[in-house]
């Protein structure tokens, strides 16, 4: 075989894209969610005002506890996640979750007047305790609502099989009931009484 058969393809470089292809994404929005909802002393954070955290506070508290990520890796999971569940500030230098706390956090949501309809997902399960109770916000400051059945659909389905509820959003702002929208799109509500679930 001649000389030049036998050497190796010239190796290629890496580009940025190869790289977060390599990122273990889900591994790493779980981990977010953790500490910037629900746990952030854990690892060294205190969410400011409306949950933001600064980046570099983020980065250097992942490296920290054994999850070093880059800037680029970060980004890349902020803007891969389905449901953007992150938000960088507008001038870029802190993050938050976009809603979802289970720690005394005021994002700074104005009230917002919701569609005539919003849903919820849920699975069978729960549905006597619903019908006697309402929907209350668990762990969490708020209940979680959807604008469309698909994505109610999606948030039953992690828990079995789907049950979507419809909320006749109209008439609790009606009653007086406030409704906040998250940067991601997300309704909340501090309580559904069971009248306005069907």
């Amino acid at each position: 075989m001649p000389e030049t058969m036998r050497r190796r393809a010239p190796r290629r470089l890496r580009t940025i894209g190869d790289i977060m292809n390599d990122i273990p994404t889900v591994k790493v929005s779980r981990y977010l969610s953790r500490h910037l909802r629900h746990r952030p002393d854990s690892i060294g954070l205190t969410l400011g005002p409306g949950g933001w955290v600064t980046v570099e506070a983020l980065l250097a508290a992942c490296a920290r506890h054994r999850l070093p990520i880059t800037r680029e890796e970060l980004e890349h999971v902020v803007a891969a996640n389905d449901k953007k569940r992150f938000a960088f500030s507008p001038d870029g230098l802190r993050i938050r979750a976009s809603q979802g706390h289970s720690v005394p956090i005021d994002l700074g949501l104005v009230p917002a007047e919701p569609p005539p309809l919003l849903f919820h997902g849920t699975v069978a399960t729960h549905l006597d305790q619903i019908r006697d109770e309402g929907l209350k916000p668990m762990n969490r400051h708020d209940v979680h609502l959807s604008a469309d059945t698909q994505t109610a659909v999606g948030v039953g389905s992690r828990r079995g099989r789907p049950v979507v509820l419809t909320i006749d959003a109209a008439a609790m702002a009606a009653a007086g009931h406030l409704f906040r929208v998250s940067d991601n799109g997300v309704w909340l509500v501090p309580s559904v009484p069971p009248e306005f679930i069907s």
